[in-house]
């Protein structure tokens, strides 16, 4: 890589720095460059992992998720009955709406409905629920019409919808249709006349927050703001990324490229840490509704012609941050196994013969596959060209479509014909946080329904272990399911599992307080 002049390298800082909020000199402003540009704000109508992240920094839950998978208190304390029919979740003192109204009961039962018709394990839920009822300003109850042993798990759940609480007004806006304002009771307040979509995004210090007093833990504990503004501000380039770094004019970069990584060690103003501690997987989605994915063969030949380890040498490079693994819960969790593992046996060659053949084998008439390409998310628009390569060695023809991010959330949703703006095939990454066992994972939903997450994918085998997922309580019984739903979603090609790497984030030194967690957290950062 040619190095940059020093007077280039001025010139990009002053460039960079001319491009985020001038700061009165008595404001303390971290400036974050994200993984991706923020477009969408709603954060129940979107997984996106920038999404959720903006969700976090307005909103709250009822309950965190701490770094032991333990639901914790959070907006809320919360009792359950002997039969685990009944939970009580009474609201602490001093909780706000960012417009000074108090937080009530009643918007938290709106709010969970909202969230229950939009999320995948919400929905789940809510059919074992008889009621969610307030008994007061500052409680509520939910009954159940059956059991259902996860009530608590899904209401801490920090992905990839977390049940976020908002005023009944907003909670209450038809369904389909983003919120109109970004009203929560978070730890930051958002500046809506600071927001340039896809460029970006402004929060202040919410004066009052009151955190809870027990220590912070990934989504639970205090949050405690030490800073007066974030400011979240979009640069896909990451090499100018890492000169505004080096710089001081950006304080925190989310995700570094690692084969830049480089450029920063042995910078004394330059602090690198893993701080995202579960990983992420990359995953290649298909399009089960449209030809030729409908055809569970053809899925299967896909799956023998990817490769994970070409996937992550080309993304990531650095074996120090990635594995491979068959789990599609993530290589490190509880649920994780072998099962699937054939599929991923041998070598590249090996697994491209059987691929060729179980391609010859599955009636493949040549029918283009279109796969969407996010040409300004650097840590994702490699793969669909190594996958291109593969797919057409295979026999497959391919077209690489690229479009930006936020094009691809948009066209995801769609079962359109290709032609008529439909897909085939796309690459995402999810956190092990949001996939990391069988209710969770929208990946392995096998409902089919409408309004799963992309891919539409369906098995009444894998349905009716997860309803028996949803019952079983002790640890041993509930990784024997998972698995059998593992080896089910690589037998019928749910999705390739393209293997799991860990992000890399930078910060300047003066940053301290940084969090581990299961996404980028900036509650009790000091700069």
């Amino acid at each position: 890589m040619k190095p940059l002049s020093i007077g280039r390298l001025a010139a990009l800082a002053m460039l960079a720095g001319s491009l985020f909020v001038t700061a009165s000199a008595a404001e303390t402003v971290l400036t974050v460059v994200p993984p991706a540009p923020l477009r969408v704000l709603d954060p129940i109508l979107s997984t996106a992992q920038i999404v959720r992240t903006h969700g976090f920094m307005v909103f709250d839950t009822l309950l965190g998720m701490d770094a032991k998978f333990h639901p914790q208190p959070q907006m809320a304390d919360y009792a359950v009955s002997d039969d685990r029919m009944v939970y009580t979740l009474k609201l602490r003192d001093g909780l706000l709406w960012h417009d000074g109204t108090p937080v009530t009961a009643e918007d938290c039962v709106a709010s969970l409905k909202r969230w229950g018709a939009n999320d995948g394990a919400g929905r789940v839920m809510m059919e074992h629920v008889a009621s969610i009822k307030a008994t007061s300003d500052k409680e509520l109850v939910i009954t159940l019409s059956k059991p259902f042993g996860h009530v608590l798990e899904l209401l801490a759940k920090p992905s990839p919808v977390p049940a976020f609480m908002m005023p009944k007004r907003l909670a209450e806006t038809p369904a389909g249709q983003q919120i109109p304002e970004m009203i929560g009771s978070g730890p930051f307040k958002f500046l809506p006349k600071q927001f340039r979509a896809g460029d970006q995004a402004v929060y202040a210090k919410n004066t009052a927050y009151v955190p809870r007093a027990e220590p912070s833990s990934w989504t639970a504990g205090g949050k405690v703001v030490n800073v007066d503004k974030v400011v979240m501000k979009s640069m896909p380039d990451m090499q100018t990324t890492l000169n505004a770094l080096q710089a001081g004019d950006v304080d925190f970069v989310e995700q570094v490229t690692i084969d830049l990584l480089p450029l920063l060690e042995g910078n004394p103003d330059i602090k690198i840490g893993t701080l995202v501690t579960l990983g992420s997987q990359i995953t290649g989605q298909f399009n089960h509704r449209l030809p030729p994915f409908n055809n569970p063969k053809v899925r299967r030949a896909a799956v023998l012609a990817l490769d994970q380890k070409q996937f992550l040498q080309t993304a990531i490079g650095d074996a120090n941050y990635y594995q491979t693994c068959p789990s599609v819960y993530g290589c490190s969790v509880p649920m994780a196994s072998e099962a699937g593992a054939e599929y991923l046996a041998g070598t590249p060659e090996e697994r491209m013969a059987k691929a060729k053949a179980a391609l010859k084998e599955s009636g493949y008439d040549g029918t283009p596959v279109m796969i969407m390409q996010p040409s300004d998310y650097a840590i994702l628009s490699t793969q669909p060209i190594v996958a291109a390569e593969r797919l057409r060695e295979a026999g497959f023809k391919v077209n690489v479509v690229p479009m930006d991010w936020g094009a691809l959330q948009a066209r995801k949703d769609s079962w359109a014909p290709v032609a008529e703006g439909g897909w085939n095939m796309f690459f995402t990454a999810w956190g092990v946080s949001g996939i990391w066992n069988p209710l969770v994972n929208p990946l392995i939903d096998g409902s089919g329904k409408d309004k799963v997450w992309a891919g539409w994918r369906t098995s009444p085998q894998v349905e009716a272990l997860r309803a028996k997922y949803l019952v079983a309580l002790d640890l041993e019984s509930q990784k024997q399911i998972a698995k059998e739903i593992q080896q089910i979603a690589w037998d019928e090609g749910f999705y390739f599992n393209g293997g799991e790497y860990r992000s890399v984030s930078a910060w300047r030194s003066n940053i301290q307080g940084t969090n581990e967690g299961p996404l980028s957290l900036f509650w009790n950062i000091r700069k």
